[in-house]
């Protein structure tokens, strides 16, 4: 299905400006079809002489039954074909159908808003139009919840023709912000409720609200069940008063309670507000968990890190007091092993999630490996292409492969130049290591390899990356060692 900004850039003259406030107004408009009972659906005018519609937004409400079951986006409507839509954008005004419309099979009424957009200067720019359609076939008598539903939506509606929805220069409203079904308080223009739905009271009971909320003051209420003897927070008072357009949650006893004010600006002066609001205790304490088991998973692997070095350290202050050539070596060996691991989980100790940056690691792994080289023929290895981000799964098994592959190069092939070239996919990542050394034997065979170092690779790769490994003597001369490892799906 295209987006909304195909659909604008291919088949209509709008701007970018006019783009970015139906941006707004689409990704807020839910609000609309809740409080309608309604469908939604965003026409814009066709570029071109024969003019015409297209339609290049849709959304259907949560609280009541849907006019359209199948998808309308795309659907282009010639000049005179739908009639309401003519008018609101002639007449620049909000129209409204008289007689229910039979023609889907059940009883639709119809309503169409010129959408207009607030300029700064200069004459007011209309857009497009949004058609409010209504399923009638529950029609019944509507309760004071839905008719206050239904006053709150008439005044969203002027709104959008006045070109005062969305509410310019205000963020993106998050998906995670209230809802209508969550919760809703409507406010005159002092700041009382005149209306709380069911939902909205039983959020303020949470909070510790025993009087009667309607009639009350919202902001001072709310102030006082959130702050005892602590100074008033300024911007509480300003959404729960629904002076401007914005969110903030307030605590009290134990219960979180998210609010968004939403002012309502008709004719030029504000009318009221509306406030949704949403019981966000469960999912907060969830948050701070996750928040508070990340850390401890963080403390760990710091722990594991000390530890490791700790151990490290043992190992080398036991191999300066070998006199066997062969033991001392050996030691250094299985530091150099627990140094790469206590590296990946250094790292993983300062990540949010169980994910790295592996450049960097590989970066540190081949650092220490030059260093061990530098007694001897100083040769800097280089690493060409970039790991990305990987699992610490992944990571620690390939962090101990490549410091193997590096230290068996550096060892027995005595290179001038050693490299570490990556080239990763979306389902795969190969690394090759070459050298230019002494190259393999003539009798080598990997499988029947009695070295330690090609054992532990073999090992990681293959048994615990289910990767594939491959040695083969360069043409140039030296080595060169591939890795070919699968990455999980993102």
């Amino acid at each position: 299905m295209p987006t909304l900004s195909d659909l604008v850039v291919r088949h209509t003259a709008l701007d970018a400006a006019d783009l970015d406030w139906l941006h707004s107004l689409v990704s807020d408009w839910q609000l609309l079809a809740d409080l309608s009972f309604a469908d939604l659906i965003l026409w814009a005018p066709l570029q071109g002489e024969g003019g015409g519609w297209i339609a290049i937004a849709q959304m259907r409400p949560t609280t009541g039954p849907t006019v359209y079951h199948d998808d309308i986006v795309g659907t282009v409507a010639a000049k005179g074909e739908r009639y309401l839509i003519d008018t609101a954008w002639n007449e620049r005004r909000i129209c409204r159908e008289g007689d229910p419309d039979w023609s889907t099979g059940v009883p639709v009424r119809e309503e169409t808003i010129p959408v207009r957009r607030a300029v700064p200067v200069g004459e007011a720019r209309f857009l497009a139009v949004i058609q409010r359609s209504t399923n009638l076939s529950s029609a019944r008598t509507p309760s004071r919840l839905e008719l206050t539903y239904l006053q709150s939506a008439s005044d969203l509606a002027q709104m959008v023709a006045e070109g005062r929805f969305p509410f310019s220069g205000e963020e993106p409203i998050l998906v995670r912000s209230p809802r209508v079904g969550d919760g809703l308080l409507r406010l005159d223009r002092a700041g009382r409720v005149t209306y709380a739905s069911p939902n909205a009271l039983s959020a303020y009971r949470r909070l510790g609200l025993h009087a009667d909320l309607v009639g009350a003051e919202l902001g001072r209420v709310t102030a006082t069940l959130c702050y005892s003897d602590e100074p008033i927070n300024e911007d509480l008072m300003i959404v729960a008063s629904g002076r401007a357009a914005k969110e903030t949650e307030v605590e009290s006893g134990g219960t979180i309670v998210q609010l968004r004010a939403i002012p309502l600006i008709v004719g030029g002066g504000r009318i009221g507000a509306l406030v949704l609001i949403r019981d966000v205790t469960e999912l907060r304490r969830r948050e701070r968990e996750l928040m508070t088991k990340d850390a401890t998973i963080r403390e760990i692997h710091h722990r594991v890190k000390n530890n490791l070095q700790t151990v490290a350290a043992l190992l080398r202050l036991q191999a300066r007091r070998l006199r066997v050539p062969e033991g001392r070596e050996a030691l250094e060996e299985a530091v150099r092993r627990v140094g790469s691991i206590a590296i990946v989980h250094e790292t993983l100790s300062h990540a949010p999630e169980e994910f790295v940056d592996f450049d960097d690691i590989a970066d540190r792994v081949i650092a220490m490996a030059g260093e061990v080289s530098a007694a001897e023929a100083a040769v800097t290895p280089r690493r060409i292409g970039s790991f990305g981000t990987l699992p610490s799964l992944i990571a620690t098994p390939l962090a101990m492969a490549l410091t193997e592959l590096l230290q068996n190069a550096l060892q027995h092939g005595r290179p001038k130049h050693l490299q570490v070239v990556v080239e990763p996919t979306p389902d795969r990542l190969r690394v090759t290591v070459w050298d230019d050394g002494q190259g393999l034997p003539d009798s080598f065979d990997l499988d029947n390899s009695t070295s330690l170092g090609l054992q532990i690779v073999r090992t990681l790769v293959v048994g615990e990356l289910s990767g594939k490994l491959a040695i083969a003597p360069r043409l140039e001369g030296g080595t060169e060692v591939t890795l070919s490892i699968p990455l999980p799906a993102a």
